[in-house]
């Protein structure tokens, strides 16, 4: 796969293309969008192949029979991931969002507390409130640049309206893997205050060189009756404009609630998300994967050494994900001020820290999954517009 080919994108109804002056107000047709989190590269071929079958077929009518996308899932799960799931458990969702915002219908009420470890996904945080759900910040710790976790602190901010908990592994936007003892004290967490937990794994695949994420089933399996997964192509293919997104739920009767809301909503699997989602989910997808993270390492690696360059700004070490969480507060400068050179200086697009809750002022969350020259050239860019503190 060349990942190094630039793609215009620009003009194709791309939301990280075409929205930037809409969004930042920034007029500058050569700034670098590194916001929104899909990647400039294309999918493998059998993805393209199988959108190539369904046109060529010319007849685009509603899906039916979901076992080969199904079975599709159990065996990436089973052979990517050590993890052995049953079709009858699996839903389609119109992507994660809409999973987790799912997971917020149906089972808490107006006015319960849904928990999140912050900072986290930012979408987390809309769905909640949109729901008229109260948000409960468990911050993480940040010990030199890694996010820990202090359950002892969490206990004690839970008053007993808390119903679900939503957890980010591998953790966006700071890129950690979470360790089986971490995982565990989720599990454990959850037992105490009587939570279920939706577990977000959407970025599962893209785990860095020297790390492995950890399914939270096999974690600790005790914790089935109160679990509900979440898992995609979207992310790890680059296909988040078919929105389709695996929910899946082991036990019985959480699975039977979740099905009755979706069949209350009337809610139907998207047909090219499905036959995407198919095709992907194979040997080839999986060659595909390997080549990708390769390559994106090679860019993190890049990303990182320029930033290290420039006084006072920080990386956090990345475990997973293509999103870099760029610390910049031994700069002395404040968040309108280094965002100001970011955005206006550099001409870089970034997701804002502190739109990811508590923990996050100090941050920017770059998306490097694009061409190698173009991250050169926005490294480049953010050198020069630091380059008083040289």
């Amino acid at each position: 796969m060349n990942f190094d080919e630039i793609i215009q994108r620009r003009g194709t109804h791309s939301s990280k293309w075409d929205k930037i002056e809409a969004v930042y107000g920034i007029t500058d047709p050569d700034a670098i969008p590194m916001w929104v989190a899909d990647m400039d590269f294309r999918p493998p071929a059998c993805v393209a192949n199988a959108v190539q079958a369904m046109v060529d077929h010319g007849v685009f009518g509603y899906f039916g029979d979901e076992s080969d996308y199904q079975n599709a899932i159990c065996w990436w799960m089973q052979t990517r991931h050590g993890w052995q799931v049953q079709p009858e458990w699996i839903f389609s969702t119109h992507g994660l969002v809409n999973g987790a915002a799912l997971c917020v219908d149906t089972f808490t009420d107006p006015g319960d507390g849904v928990v999140l470890f912050t900072p986290v996904y930012h979408a987390f945080g809309r769905v909640i409130r949109a729901a008229g759900r109260k948000i409960v910040e468990c911050p993480l710790v940040n010990t030199d640049g890694r996010y820990e976790m202090d359950f002892d602190a969490y206990d004690a901010l839970m008053t007993g309206a808390e119903k679900l908990v939503i957890l980010c592994s591998p953790h966006n936007p700071g890129g950690r893997v979470w360790s089986q003892s971490e995982l565990q004290g989720v599990a454990d967490f959850c037992k105490r205050h009587d939570l279920i937990l939706v577990s977000d794994e959407i970025h599962h695949d893209l785990i860095m060189p020297g790390h492995k994420h950890l399914p939270m089933p096999l974690a600790d399996p005790s914790i089935l009756d109160r679990l509900v997964m979440m898992t995609a192509t979207t992310k790890t293919f680059n296909i988040a404009g078919c929105h389709t997104g695996n929910v899946i739920i082991p036990d019985r009767a959480l699975r039977a609630r979740f099905g009755a809301r979706m069949a209350a909503l009337g809610l139907a699997p998207n047909a090219f998300g499905l036959h995407m989602a198919t095709a992907a989910y194979s040997p080839e997808g999986a060659a595909y994967v390997d080549e990708l993270i390769t390559y994106l390492d090679g860019n993190r690696q890049l990303l990182d050494q320029g930033l290290s360059q420039i006084p006072g700004v920080r990386s956090m070490p990345l475990e997973a994900t293509y999103l870099a969480w760029v610390d910049f507060a031994d700069t002395g400068m404040s968040a309108e001020e280094f965002t100001r050179r970011v955005e206006r200086d550099a001409r870089v697009v970034v997701n804002y820290g502190a739109t990811f809750g508590t923990g996050g002022e100090t941050f920017l969350r770059f998306n490097f999954a694009t061409p190698r020259a173009r991250v050169a050239e926005a490294v480049e860019r953010l050198q020069q517009a630091f380059r008083d503190l040289q």
